[in-house]
């Protein structure tokens, strides 16, 4: 089950020329997470799940991280989400009566230069690495996060398990 209404831009057409099965790689992702991200679980109770994703280029991403995040340099990916760490703990409760009106998880944006030259330094596969970094940013929505050691390593334990489950070699084996 991929969201109700997932809204993809297109902002750059390299996308659709060296990655044409971004969708598909995204609904496979999801799929997962719904079943295996414990803070995911209410999305299947959810009549209208939002999300917004933007496939962009390393041009766009560099003035969007240096807009939101103060940073001027292009970036892989950025997730900005829409709800907050008690909007999720509220849906995942039992007795949460999931509203009818439509739910915004957020906002991802991905680099596609970047994500290309990282994948062929580190020696893996594009799509891979997309599906990598889609999974962060969606634990991203969920509250996950990387500020501390302990906030970081159970951030990568769910990345893994996820990709795992897709057939994906472990992103943080040297």
């Amino acid at each position: 089950m991929i969201p109700e209404k997932i809204d993809i831009n297109l902002q750059s057409e390299i996308w659709a020329k060296y990655c044409p099965e971004y969708t598909g790689l995204m609904e496979s992702c999801f799929e997962q997470i719904i079943k295996l991200v414990p803070e995911a679980e209410f999305f299947k109770d959810i009549p209208h799940l939002e999300l917004s994703i933007l496939l962009t280029d390393d041009q766009n991403i560099r003035r969007l991280n240096k807009e939101y995040r103060g940073k001027d340099k292009a970036t892989n990916v950025l997730s900005f989400p829409s709800l907050s760490y008690d909007d999720i703990q509220n849906y995942q409760r039992p007795d949460c009566e999931m509203p009818e009106y439509p739910v915004a998880l957020g906002d991802i944006i991905f680099a596609f230069e970047t994500i290309t030259r990282e994948a062929s330094a580190q020696g893996k596969i594009f799509s891979d690495h997309f599906c990598h970094l889609f999974i962060h940013g969606i634990l991203h929505l969920l509250g996950y996060g990387h500020a501390g050691d302990i906030e970081a390593q159970a951030m990568e334990n769910m990345e893994k398990k996820l990709l795992l489950k897709l057939s994906i070699d472990d992103p943080y084996q040297d």
